[in-house]
């Protein structure tokens, strides 16, 4: 792909071998903070697509903007050992990335599977982490909500035209989403799916569903809170769809009392995950970045 799309594609090589892919926008000597994105479980670099456009775009403040593949995901190789499609491996190869394209500190959003990963990073390196944005996501994760996500990845559908795509999506999501436009579930399955001689594939390994399949909707999930109180020196911005099952009001409203100068966004209409590109999503994330970035230049 050239960078007239906007961005241009970025392979290098995982610590044990794998070839994995990110996307790239924007001058890497921008002056300002790079951001890396980082997608949901089963989700991939395109997601960030008209974010990644409008952050490396801003006359003022433009950034260089990482979108990354996983593993398994989008234009990286599908790995041959199911249980690496694990947070802490996944986590790996994001510093393996940012290694490779010599980032040594960036500021970080995380939808969803991104957001724990980041609080992986949290552990691992947090000098990394400049600015924080998760999207829907926090220390707990609600089990109903992982089984629901189960429930409409077992099995993938397999559409045969974007038409049969986008009413597969609505169906799912349509109820949790009513905010969403026409264009809105276009974008999203242009983002979820790939075009094959076989028709419409989700852009994924499927036995990444198999990973869920010890999830138990009656017993809680361990919960991240001493990762999540330890980036409270780090300016955190957390946005909650307010449809979400993933991530409940309590766990939300918590996370502001245990990060102080917490800032917080819920998003009407929407449920798991908030699609970032809509409303007033971007501006938001655009001037808590420079909010961010300014703070931390006069101290």
């Amino acid at each position: 792909m050239s960078s007239s799309d906007g961005f241009s594609d970025f392979f290098y090589t995982a610590p044990d071998g794998l070839k994995l892919h990110a996307r790239v926008y924007g001058e890497t000597n921008s002056g300002t903070w790079p951001v890396v994105c980082l997608p949901g479980l089963t989700r991939n670099a395109r997601d960030f697509h008209e974010l990644a456009l409008y952050l490396s775009r801003r006359a003022n403040h433009p950034r260089n903007v990482i979108a990354f593949d996983y593993r398994g995901r989008g234009q990286s190789a599908y790995d041959p050992e199911i249980g690496h499609y694990n947070v802490g491996i996944e986590a790996g190869d994001i510093l393996a990335g940012l290694a490779a394209l010599d980032i040594a500190e960036a500021a970080f959003i995380g939808t969803s599977r991104g957001g724990l990963i980041i609080h992986v990073l949290g552990a691992l390196r947090p000098a990394a982490l400049k600015a924080i944005v998760l999207n829907d996501i926090g220390p707990v994760i609600e089990a109903d909500g992982l089984a629901h996500i189960r429930t409409y990845l077992d099995p993938a559908p397999k559409p045969k035209s974007r038409a049969e795509a986008i009413e597969a999506q609505r169906s799912a999501h349509g109820a949790d989403f009513p905010a969403l436009t026409v264009a809105d579930w276009e974008r999203m399955v242009s983002a979820l799916y790939r075009e094959t001689d076989q028709g419409l594939l989700p852009d994924f390994d499927p036995r990444l569903v198999e990973t869920l399949a010890g999830v138990d909707p009656s017993k809680p999930l361990p919960d991240l809170w001493p990762q999540f109180e330890a980036l409270a020196a780090i300016p955190l911005l957390a946005i909650r769809g307010a449809n979400s099952k993933l991530l409940s009001v309590e766990t939300f409203e918590e996370m502001g009392k245990r990060h102080p100068g917490l800032e917080a966004i819920t998003v009407d209409g929407q449920g798991h995950a908030a699609f970032l590109e809509t409303g007033n999503l971007p501006g938001a994330i655009a001037a808590f970045l420079y909010k961010a970035e300014n703070t931390a230049r006069t101290k």
